[in-house]
């Protein structure tokens, strides 16, 4: 299915927050923090740039795994540095396909000057396609079934033109 809904129009709606932590924060704080804020993955940002992204994910494999303690290992350490990142003129369509073979779910956002100014989910793009698909599927519904919704047209008003 073709959509041609962009990240700028998920993030009208979410809005536009970016969650953000210092490198020195230690990850049992990066914790608290994202339960509190309840989210999956926090921008880690130096000096107002950002250098990374922390998310449960990484926690689990990064930490839990390697058998490190959360409250002495710093988001520096186990934070992903290669933060791949869309535009806001992005499709939803492109973000899947990019989530998808790149195995991750979060997405910063980045507008024309390079800034981060939001940050996607996966659920955020499945949720964006099901209510499109959920559109489709009630269109058709209503084609097939004859009761085609009509566009509201005002009805014409008889008038006698001057010959």
């Amino acid at each position: 299915m073709y959509t041609n809904t962009t990240v700028k129009q998920i993030l009208d709606r979410k809005g536009y927050q970016v969650w953000s932590l210092e490198p020195d924060v230690t990850v049992l704080e990066a914790l608290a923090f994202m339960a509190k804020k309840n989210i999956g993955a926090v921008m880690v940002i130096n000096n107002g740039k950002p250098i990374g992204i922390f998310s449960e994910r990484d926690y689990a494999r990064k930490v839990v795994l390697n058998g490190k303690n959360e409250i002495d290992t710093l988001l520096s350490e186990v934070m992903t540095r290669q933060v791949i990142g869309v535009g806001l003129d992005y499709e939803v369509e492109m973000c899947l396909a990019l989530m998808s073979s790149k195995f991750i779910r979060h997405l910063p956002v980045v507008n024309a000057e390079h800034e981060v100014v939001g940050v996607i989910s996966i659920g955020d793009v499945v949720k964006e396609l099901v209510e499109e698909q959920k559109f489709v599927i009630e269109q058709l519904v209503h084609y097939i079934s004859g009761e085609q919704k009509k566009p509201a047209v005002p009805e014409p008003v008889g008038v006698t033109l001057p010959q």
